[in-house]
């Protein structure tokens, strides 16, 4: 339906009319020049010029075409077919027959219906390929994509065609509830229940540390295989793919539903990411092999901070720093004293000095050895320290006075200090803390240290500092100008009965003064070492210039190796002051990977490695799962099908009353002057008047 409307008053039109006849008459009536043509000529040319005018007359009145355009639309049906490695293990070589079937029921139903197409399994994508190599099944993932996609269309039903397993995502009956759309479903594979023994899950700590040990729990399930044998063994695949077994452990199968659990010990004996394989042998009869086998990833530090406590004497406060260090796995901690010190200084990374340098003992060679090798360090300032030499082998704290002479004082937390991050809760708990000793006289922090803690002496908070942190000649350097740290170690768990914030202080204050910083021109980074096979590989890289800037003028190569020393080479892609790769997907292995880039004459390269770890989830389940398909199609108001059945799906389908096309309408409105043919015909009335009166001589 189409109607005109005006902007003004319907009746103004009475004067477009009349100016076009007073235009015509005005022109034509009294024009005498063709009456030897005959009077049809000037009616003519006076009809010309009159709907010219007044048709110019009337668009000056804004007229709007209204109309109404109705659009029918089909429902949408959607077909998602599970492309899992599980649903094409059941079909084997029957996927031809099946691939026809859901053909013929996708033409069928797209008489009626608009059928949209989908597969899932790692993830959702538009289209069926029938190649069935996802190795994941993921149900609720395809439901909230649908509903994504088509929550406000008219959806009238979902077919899933799939085995019912699902090993990532949500349950997918309650996935289903916000779509209110039937759900039909296609029950896929067998419900059978095979002999089969299944390595059904592996529990390990990615992360190990060299010459450490560490445990795997690892779960063995059995079906339908009561009385027989078989072995779980644990092997190290190495170099070259060579298999080096570690141990074995005989298990037998004393149910038909068997579970059986093993705790396994192992030595990470080498540093880098190391593969290990769990395997359990086949027994007589087993439907499969596939998930008797699982192979898992242990990256292997070799990170450790060694630290050497150095003491002038023993002390409480050796053993309060000790028990605090060695909690964290990272930190291995030495405690020696100075009169029997044949410590190698080039074996340790970290240095906290006790009351050192000595008033008893010269301490010259040592601190030597420290500056020489650019050792960060903590010192921990008593009465057996002697302060002068103290104040010329560092300079974050210059003491003035007599380590004989002490205070005690209590402590309170910098506002400024911005070296790493104090919470609230230890600001708190750091000002209950009992007094510690400090030597009585001046305190000064240099400018360039930042100053953690400050002395509180009686009620007075002061500015001399208790614990700062300072750099100099590329060496961090701590000041803690006090003894009796032990006695706040103490008070921490009589307090809390924890030592957190005393550990959290300590903690903290090595991690930073241990923390070496990265000053490379040319780094690669890639966000983790093992991937999954159906992971992309991304790479992060950055370049700096001699002031440390970001630069990324200079194209940057990089070469991943995998262990057969095949290259696969790249050029990284530019981001704004950076570069950025994605290398896709790669085979299971493990690959190492050099980054090269010329900057200023000069060849930068930045080595790594990374592993890829097979994905075997869709070999733990090898029975379908019907009964939660036909849970979901009872609660969604669909229904069943098996898969030599699938054309009563569309009679099911067609039979529904609520999926029924929708009409749409919208309104649209447009203004005539913007049609062209109105245009056209005011050009072609004027220039057919201009054509006849030039012709008959009347210009």
């Amino acid at each position: 339906m189409t109607n005109i409307t005006f902007e003004y008053p319907v009746w103004f039109a009475i004067f477009c009319v009349s100016a076009g006849l007073l235009y015509a008459g005005i022109l034509y009536y009294k024009d005498n020049r063709f009456h030897e043509k005959g009077k049809w000529l000037n009616w003519a040319l006076a009809t010309a010029r009159f709907l010219s005018v007044t048709l110019i007359a009337l668009l000056l009145l804004s007229p709007l075409l209204k109309s109404i355009k109705t659009e029918t639309r089909k429902p949408v049906v959607v077909l998602a077919q599970d492309q899992s490695e599980s649903v094409g293990n059941e079909l084997k070589g029957d996927t031809t027959t099946y691939q026809k079937s859901f053909e013929a029921l996708r033409n069928r139903l797209a008489e009626k219906y608009d059928v949209k197409e989908y597969a899932f399994g790692d993830e959702v994508r538009e289209g069926v390929d029938f190649k069935y190599d996802d190795k994941v099944s993921n149900l609720s993932s395809i439901l909230n994509e649908v509903y994504d996609i088509y929550s406000n269309q008219n959806l009238g039903a979902i077919v899933l065609a799939t085995d019912g397993i699902y090993n990532e995502g949500n349950n997918p009956i309650y996935s289903g509830s916000k779509l209110n759309v039937p759900i039909y479903t296609v029950a896929l594979g067998d419900t059978t229940p095979k002999r089969d023994v299944v390595l059904r899950r592996v529990f390990h700590n990615k992360i190990a540390y060299l010459g450490d040990k560490f445990g795997i729990q690892v779960d063995v399930t059995a079906q339908n295989s009561l009385g027989t044998n078989t072995v779980l063994s644990v092997s190290k695949i190495e170099k070259g793919g060579r298999v080096r077994k570690l141990q074995d452990f005989p298990i037998g199968i004393k149910d038909e539903n068997f579970f059986f659990t093993q705790e396994i010990i192992l030595s990470a004996e080498q540093s880098g990411v190391q593969q290990y394989r769990l395997q359990v042998a086949a027994i007589q009869g087993e439907v499969t092999t596939v998930n008797n086998v699982q192979d898992i990833f242990v990256d292997v530090l070799d990170a450790r901070q060694k630290i050497l406590l150095i003491a002038n004497a023993p002390h409480p406060d050796l053993a309060a720093i000790r028990q605090t260090v060695s909690k964290n796995k990272n930190y291995e901690v030495k405690i020696a004293f100075l009169d029997n010190f044949r410590e190698n200084i080039a074996d340790f990374n970290f240095a906290i000095l006790h009351q050192i340098p000595s008033v008893s003992k010269d301490v010259t060679s040592l601190l030597r050895q420290l500056d020489a090798r650019k050792m960060p360090r903590l010192h921990i300032v008593g009465n057996q320290t002697n302060l002068a030499v103290l104040n010329k082998s560092q300079s974050v704290l210059t003491i003035n006075g007599n380590s004989r002479n002490t205070n005690e004082v209590q402590t309170f937390v910098a506002d400024n200090f911005n070296l790493f991050t104090i919470d609230d809760r230890l600001k708190q708990e750091l000002k209950k803390f009992p007094p510690v000793i400090a030597p009585f006289g001046d305190f000064k922090a240099s400018i360039k240290a930042q100053v953690l803690l400050y002395q509180k002496i009686g009620t007075v908070e002061t500015e001399y500092p208790l614990l700062a942190f300072g750099e100099e000649n590329d060496i961090k350097v701590g000041v803690f100008a006090a003894e009796g740290i032990w006695k706040w170690r103490l008070f921490d768990y009589l307090q809390n009965q924890n030592h957190d914030i005393f550990d959290e202080l300590m903690s903290k204050s090595i991690q930073y003064l241990t923390l070496k910083e990265d000053k490379r021109k040319f780094r690669v980074s890639i966000n983790k070492n093992v991937f999954n096979e159906n992971e992309r590989i991304y790479f992060d890289a950055e370049l700096y210039n001699q002031s440390y800037e970001l630069i990324n003028e200079e194209d940057v190569s990089l070469k991943i190796t995998n262990e057969d020393s095949r290259d696969f080479p790249f050029t990284m892609n530019k981001t704004e002051n950076a570069y950025t790769l994605d290398a896709g997907l790669f085979p299971v292995g493990n690959y190492t990977f050099t980054g090269g880039v010329n900057s200023n004459g000069k060849k930068l390269t930045y080595n790594g490695k990374f592993s890829i770890r097979p994905i075997q989830l869709e070999g733990f389940a090898t029975t379908a799962n019907h009964g939660l398909l036909k849970l979901m199609s009872q609660k969604y108001d669909g229904a069943m099908v098996y898969q030599d059945n699938l054309m009563a799906l569309a009679d099911s389908i067609e039979a529904k009353n609520t999926i029924k096309p929708v009409i749409y309408s919208a309104n649209q409105t447009r203004s005539i002057i913007n049609l062209k043919w109105i245009f056209f015909l005011i050009l072609f009335l004027l220039s057919i008047e201009w054509f006849f009166r030039r012709f008959f001589g009347a210009y």
